[in-house]
Formats: structure tokens, sequence, C-alpha cells
């Protein structure tokens, strides 16, 4: 009887050391959850600083781009550097080219920027695709595009305005604006 006894006291003072180490457990877990929280706020306004970051990162380098661009073009010494059409671009042409990517760069760094949708980036597409200069351009840099990364966003909308290019060479309507499907986010 003593041995039965002394089993069950021994039961009961596990069972209470062990309800004690739970009701411990959640009054530290408690003490914590403020802390948690402010490391949970705290590492999402780091993360949201960052993308400000890269974003303004983004548009100080479109307008270095531009800079560039425009040097180049007012400069038919420095378009030459440019020269990517191992010279069977004429001067005035390559000037043209330099604007003409400079147009479709700016877009390409708005719709990364969210500024504008795909579907605005398409609608912009298919008006400059009715430039006959933005078209040779477009054309004379498909050896370019080719070099992407395939799954980047320059080389998907790359390929979206190579269809559409497509699309407006097959039809036969005058009514340009509705030439092909715009694309669903």
């Amino acid at each position: 009887m003593a041995t039965q006894n002394f089993g069950l006291r021994g039961l009961r003072a596990v069972a209470s050391a062990g309800v004690g180490l739970a009701a411990g457990a959640a009054v530290a877990l408690a003490a914590q959850r403020p802390a948690l929280h402010a490391l949970r706020t705290r590492i999402e306004h780091l993360e949201e600083a960052a993308q400000t970051q890269r974003q303004t990162n983004f548009a100080h380098q479109q307008r270095l781009h531009w800079e560039l661009l425009s040097k180049a073009m007012d400069d038919p010494d420095l378009a030459e550097v440019l020269d990517a059409y191992n010279g069977t671009v004429p001067p005035r042409k390559q000037r043209q080219f330099l604007f003409a990517n400079a147009l479709y760069t700016n877009a390409l760094c708005y719709y990364r920027m969210g500024n504008v949708t795909r579907e605005e980036f398409f609608g912009f597409a298919r008006s400059m695709l009715q430039i006959p200069i933005f078209r040779e351009y477009w054309y004379a840099t498909r050896p370019h595009r080719a070099t992407l990364i395939g799954t980047s966003d320059e080389a998907k909308l790359g390929r979206m305005v190579d269809e559409l290019l497509v699309q407006l060479e097959e039809t036969d309507i005058d009514e340009w604006w509705v030439v092909g499907e715009p694309p669903t986010e």
C-alpha cells in the first residue's frame, strides 16, 4: 500500500510541476509578444525603406541613362561609342535610334516603377510602332533583345512588342489602335 500511495503522490507532483512549467512558459510568451510585434513592425519598416531606396536608385539611373543618351544624340563623336550596328546605320539615323531607345527605355522604367500598367505599356508600344523610325529601330535591335534573360521584365515586354508588331504588319485595317489584344495583368 505504501508503494502505491507514493506512486500517486509522485504523479501528482510531476503533474503539478508540468502545469507550473506550462504556466511559466505562457507568462514568458505573453511578456515577449510586444517585443516580437515591435520587431515585426521594424522589419516591415526596413523593407519599405529598402523598396523606396530601390525606386529612388532606379529613377536616378533612368535620369543618368537619359543624360548619356542626350550627349550621344548631340555629339556624333560620342554617338560612335554607342554604335551597336557595326557602322551599318548612318550617324543621323543612329541618333534617331538613340532617341527611340530613350523613349522605349523610359516607358519600360515607368512600367517597372509601377507608374503604368502592362496594358498602358502595350498601348504605348502600339502607338510607337506606327512611327517608321521606331519600327526600324525595333528591327535593328532585335539581336540585342535576344541576349536578355528570358524571364526579365524587359525580355517579356520585348516579346509582347514583337508579337504586336507582327499583328500590326499582318492586319489590313487602318484602325491600328484596335490591333492586338491588350495583356491582362
